[in-house]
């Protein structure tokens, strides 16, 4: 039988806000998470072109640079927008409770 999936806290809200983006370990997936005009998002860390971690790239209004070859994914869908990167990244589910972001982790 499937686990359910359940909510995990991934930061806070605060630090958050201060950095934009987060790269952090949710329940032993690679996560980022990422901050854009008031609304808080998060997609799976890695990029899936280069293998590079998308918390070590460029943040610019609603996309990620990857560090590696500069191919960018739109970080509400995780979808790829700018070659080399065509495969999209998993998007994650997200919300906030008093200052803390939580992701939602389901296998």
């Amino acid at each position: 039988m499937r686990e359910p999936g359940k909510w995990v806290r991934a930061t806070s809200l605060a630090e958050l806000l201060d950095r934009q983006v987060i790269g952090v370990d949710v329940l032993g997936v690679p996560v980022v998470v990422y901050s854009v005009d008031g609304e808080v998002f998060a997609t799976y860390d890695i990029c899936s072109h280069g293998k590079a971690r998308l918390s070590d790239g460029y943040l610019e209004g609603r996309e990620i640079e990857c560090p590696l070859h500069q191919g960018t994914f739109d970080v509400c869908t995780g979808q790829a927008v700018k070659a080399p990167c065509i495969e999209p990244v998993r998007p994650f589910q997200t919300k906030i409770e008093h200052d803390d972001v939580l992701v939602f982790i389901d296998d």
